[in-house]
């Protein structure tokens, strides 16, 4: 019996009801990331026209841009049943088994999280990607004897934040490796548009295209974002999101022209202020702000540098003019960036 909590076969679960409709179900819908879109519809094609699995596939991002979303669109797009789980979900060997035992030919299945994977499940993968069988030990002590057991042929998506920490052997049991980057605030204010048709709330161009610059360059903030303009205009305009409804809110809601939400602003502020403008290291920087150093390095930092807000240095982090320019800390500092004047 699998545990629910580890294997959903379903293309929604685990997701916040408010995000249900506004994934895109099919390529054709999915906004941005042109090139990963380009050739994964060669890939998809291929693969149908052989009637064959798809080659298994990598999908490297920071959260948030749709890589668990192209993951069911894949399956979709193929005709195959999906079934998703996290790395963390997958305690012991026997959870993988279990999966992998009861999908269908062609299945996609999705990965999330894939640098967490324990050693002893990532070597049971290794044969299940490359040969389709699994390695199952029976018995006990000197009896133990070890069977291959044959699994259907699937596609694994395994997708990540942390490439680096992803082994090199597992890496190079992908055929296909797709890396997401952030999307244009042109490609957002398209997303919003789709989505606000979608929840039916009027949107005027201007107040896309300011709900898009501040939303870090990720579609899940430019939805989330979105869905709070739409409170404030049922409140306060009429239903109708304005550029005016969306500065007030942006306002109310802490989120400055960059996408800089509070704790974006405690990171610089700490540097600076506590650090003479770094470096620091990121478990001291961490420590500081009352976050942990996965949330730091996954969520504030990838925003922050390509910003240009930040550095990473061998000692640390620093940060740039440009952050003490936007913050409205403009000066003049020594060799050790400490404020003169």
């Amino acid at each position: 019996m699998i545990n629910d909590s580890v294997v959903r076969s379903d293309f929604q679960a685990g997701d916040e009801e408010n995000d249900l409709n506004l994934r895109p179900k099919l390529l054709d819908e999915f906004l941005g990331q042109t090139k990963v879109k380009e050739n994964l519809s060669v890939f998809i094609q291929a693969a149908r026209s052989r009637k064959e699995s798809m080659d298994h596939l990598f999908l490297i991002g920071p959260p948030g841009l749709g890589k668990t979303t192209l993951a069911q669109i894949t399956a979709r797009e193929l005709g195959v049943d999906f079934k998703v789980t996290s790395a963390p979900a997958l305690d012991k060997p026997k959870d993988l088994a279990g999966i992998l035992s009861t999908i269908t030919e062609g299945s996609v299945f999705f990965i999330d999280e894939i640098h967490r994977l324990k050693p002893a499940i990532e070597e049971m993968l290794y044969i299940a990607m490359e040969d389709y069988e699994l390695d199952w030990i029976i018995g006990q002590g000197a009896a133990a004897r070890t069977v291959r057991i044959p699994i259907p042929k699937f596609t694994l998506v395994g997708a990540t934040t942390k490439a680096g920490m992803v082994s090199s052997p597992l890496i190079s049991r992908f055929g296909i490796v797709q890396r997401f980057s952030f999307y244009t605030e042109e490609e957002l204010a398209s997303i919003i548009k789709r989505s606000a048709k979608i929840l039916n709330v009027n949107v005027d161009e201007d107040a896309a295209l300011l709900m898009a610059s501040s939303s870090r360059g990720t579609p899940r903030v430019a939805n989330r974002i979105l869905r709070r303009m739409r409170d404030f205009a049922q409140v306060y305009s009429n239903g109708v999101i304005t550029k005016q409804v969306v500065t007030s809110g942006l306002d109310k809601l802490e989120i400055d022209t960059l996408g800089l939400e509070r704790y974006d602003r405690e990171i610089l502020l700490s540097i600076i202020n506590n650090y003479g403008g770094g470096p620091v290291g990121a478990e001291t920087l961490a420590i500081s702000i009352g976050e942990s150093v996965d949330s730091l390095e996954d969520y504030y930092e990838p925003y922050l540098i390509q910003c240009g807000l930040i550095q990473r240095t061998p000692r640390g982090r620093i940060v740039t003019d440009k952050a003490r320019t936007h913050l409205g800390l403009e000066g003049i500092y020594d060799a050790n960036q400490r404020l003169l004047f």
